[in-house]
């Protein structure tokens, strides 16, 4: 045995050994990727029997992690004064129906089914009904419950289990917009804590060394399975393991090279761990940690934690702009506060109050006071920089720019730096030089939102309402569709933005906008102002931003937008703001929820004949779109802006007949729908759902 540790000692010295495990594994993952994985389940299925692996509670809808033939995501709504009684492991019989989950509707956007599917889930199934077929006898799942019921608090959830469900999402926002959402997910810093406490505890009970790491390995890959695995957990829990294994035998690995032998470890476990964004940071940050170990050291301990942090923000940089489209300088500075605050104080706070409940109260009143900082240093956005996706080949650059200029501060050479600034600010102000007209319909569900693009001058016509789930459930389309595309696409502000009419439809998201981005100027339509309305302007009076009524046409950039609808009428419908413009001879007629006299009325004061971009009123409804105005119009192409299955089954089966000599675009059915207009040609691109 002695022997054989002498000759793996040797054999493990070479650094070449590493790297050819890691190219091998790299290797095999590029070929899992590119073989497709099929799902065993169609949707004609409508029962299914699983194993209940995880559960997720909000309000009255109840999420469902089932372990079947495969996993599959059940979504089931309480009726009334229904009870959830089921337990994790539990068997369960559910009937409903499978469906896909929905893509991104835009390129930019969260692909959720492309999310699903690299956590091997390919069906979510809509649950009518949920039977018990036998409880939990399974010791594991059954410790998970208890750990999960006994852990009450959110914050307890999400530093124990890495849980965060249960913090609002407005609060997680503010963690991620101020870079400190690291703190939150299961990090080596959180392994690196919990196995000191466990170690230094086995050796007060006099347990030898080897004994103890092994002991606490034990307890990490416990910890590691009610965790679910996650990317950043599982690499804290690999290097203890093999940091130990390297300890315990003198084998004497390089600390990169036992990193360099986590990745291989985890990408063999999961290769879809690579397209996972936490994966990327631990694994990332960590990395460029061990290299500049060297750098870091030195006594005083605020000195190397703004270097750890410098260095994690430089690291982090491709990944965020590629994800978020945006970096805070001043993350840099805020990690200073709440990395000790997290490490020192709450983390281990946390595992105490697991131990002794009577702290709760404790604890509870310093993530209050790590909530409140959050969102009060959220709205500093002066060192907030938006940047607009490029293609990807432009963040692999950035990767090897960020590793030259690491490996350049390591060696104190800081030149290198200003290249890398050279090019964020490129990167920045790039939108600027490039002239771009577009009309693009995005998909806003049941309601109506259209940008138009003129040479960077900015209007945003409708936001779109609020989809409701359930009558319970609600979701933001402006914060979660609307803004970050704009941000993706490196839109810094909205120079106009024109509401139709008091519609919540509409107008039911101005708020939302005018409350989280730059609008420089508002327009409403004809006729008295509403309740909606009139709640807007009182934001817009406290923001100071410019609002008007009774427009007759905007100059914008050498175009000119026209309002047709000069007539106030009885009804908001009828009021609606009417659109036209022609962009290198392209014609642009917008119809809003305008009814069939709106359109008899207009069809008698303008010549509008031979539209080639018309955007369909009131979403395709019979009420609109009068087969005379149709025939005079004559567009080439119709812009449908309807939710899929909704209740008012727009649009009428007419309407599209009467459309049938134009080509038809619904965002149901095509999602986003761009018109690019370059050099006199007109390109169209969709984004199916």
């Amino acid at each position: 045995m002695k022997a054989f540790l002498i000759k793996l000692r040797k054999i493990l010295l070479y650094d070449i050994l590493y790297i050819s495990i890691l190219l091998i594994v790299l290797f095999t993952v590029i070929i899992r990727i590119i073989i497709p994985n099929n799902s065993k389940y169609n949707n004609k299925v409508t029962e299914i029997t699983g194993k209940i692996i995880n559960i997720s509670k909000e309000d009255n809808k109840i999420t469902l992690l089932v372990k079947a033939k495969e996993k599959v995501l059940v979504k089931y709504y309480l009726k009334d004064k229904e009870k959830f009684n089921y337990q994790l492991g539990d068997k369960i019989k559910i009937n409903g129906s499978l469906e896909k989950p929905s893509k991104n509707t835009h390129q930019y956007l969260f692909n959720y089914q492309k999310y699903l599917e690299n956590k091997d889930i390919y069906y979510i199934l809509t649950a009518d009904s949920l039977e018990l077929i036998s409880i939990n006898k399974n010791i594991y799942y059954y410790l998970k419950q208890k750990i999960i019921n006994y852990l009450n608090d959110p914050y307890l959830l999400t530093f124990i289990l890495g849980d965060k469900s249960k913090i609002k999402d407005e609060v997680i926002k503010s963690y991620q917009k101020n870079g400190i959402s690291h703190l939150f997910a299961i990090s080596g810093m959180h392994i690196t804590i919990l196995s000191t406490l466990v170690l230094k505890l086995l050796k007060k009970l006099k347990i030898s060394e080897k004994k103890r790491y092994f002991i606490t390995m034990l307890i990490l890959l416990f910890y590691l399975s009610i965790t679910n695995q996650s990317a950043s957990v599982l690499r804290g829990v690999l290097f203890f393991i093999l940091f130990s294994i390297n300890k315990i035998y003198y084998f004497y690995i390089k600390p990169t090279n036992i990193f360099i032998l986590t990745i291989s470890i985890a990408l063999l476990i999961n290769e879809n761990y690579i397209f996972d964004i936490g994966f990327l940071y631990s694994y990332s940050i960590s990395l460029a940690l061990i290299i500049m170990s060297s750098y870091l050291k030195g006594k005083n301990y605020l000195i190397t934690l703004l270097k750890v942090s410098i260095i994690s923000f430089l690291v982090s940089l491709p990944i965020s702009l590629f994800n978020f489209y945006e970096i805070n300088i001043l993350s840099i500075i805020y990690n200073l506060i709440f990395v000790p605050f997290v490490s020192i104080i709450i983390f281990p706070l946390a595992l105490l109050t697991c131990i002794f409940s009577f702290l709760l109260p404790l604890f509870s009143f310093l993530t209050t006071i790590l909530e409140k900082l959050s969102l009060i240093l959220s709205n500093i956005n002066i060192l907030l920089f938006n940047f607009p996706r490029l293609n990807i080949f432009i963040y692999f650059l950035y990767a090897i720019l960020v590793i030259i200029v690491i490996y350049a501060i390591k060696e104190n050479k800081f030149k290198y730096t200003l290249i890398l600034f050279i090019a964020l600010l490129l990167h920045y102000i790039y939108p600027y030089f490039i002239k771009k007209i577009y009309i693009e319909a995005l998909d806003v569900g049941q309601g109506d939102s259209i940008l138009l693009n003129l040479n960077n001058k900015i209007v945003l016509i409708d936001t779109g309402g609020i989809i409701s789930y359930n009558n319970k459930q609600s979701y933001s389309i402006v914060i979660n569709k609307t803004i970050p595309l704009l941000k993706n696409r490196g839109i810094k502000k909205i120079d106009y933005l024109i509401l139709t009419h008091g519609d919540y439809d509409h107008m039911g998201e101005a708020q939302n906008l005018v409350n989280n981005f730059k609008v420089k100027n508002v327009i409403f339509n004809n006729g008295n102002y509403n309740k909606l309305e009139l709640d807007l302007i009182k934001i817009l009076e406290t923001k100071n931003i410019n609002f008007y009524q009774n427009i007759k046409n905007l100059n914008i950039k050498n175009h000119t937008i026209y309002f047709l609808n000069d007539i106030t009428y009885d009804n908001e419908n009828d009021n609606s703001i009417v659109l036209y413009t022609e962009i290198f001879n392209y014609k642009l007629l917008l119809m809003g929820d305008a009814s069939v006299e709106v359109e008899k009325n207009i069809l008698k004061k303008y010549n509008l004949d031979n539209i080639d971009i018309l955007k369909v009123g009131h979403h395709g409804s019979k009420t609109s779109s009068n087969i005379d105005f149709l025939n005079k119009t004559n567009p080439t192409y119709s812009i449908i802006s309807v939710g899929k299955d909704n209740k008012f089954n727009h649009p009428n089966t007419i309407v599209l007949e009467n459309l049938k000599n134009s080509t038809i675009y619904r965002t149901d059915k095509d999602g986003s729908i761009i018109f690019k207009i370059k050099n006199n040609n007109l390109k169209i691109e969709t984004f199916a759902p």
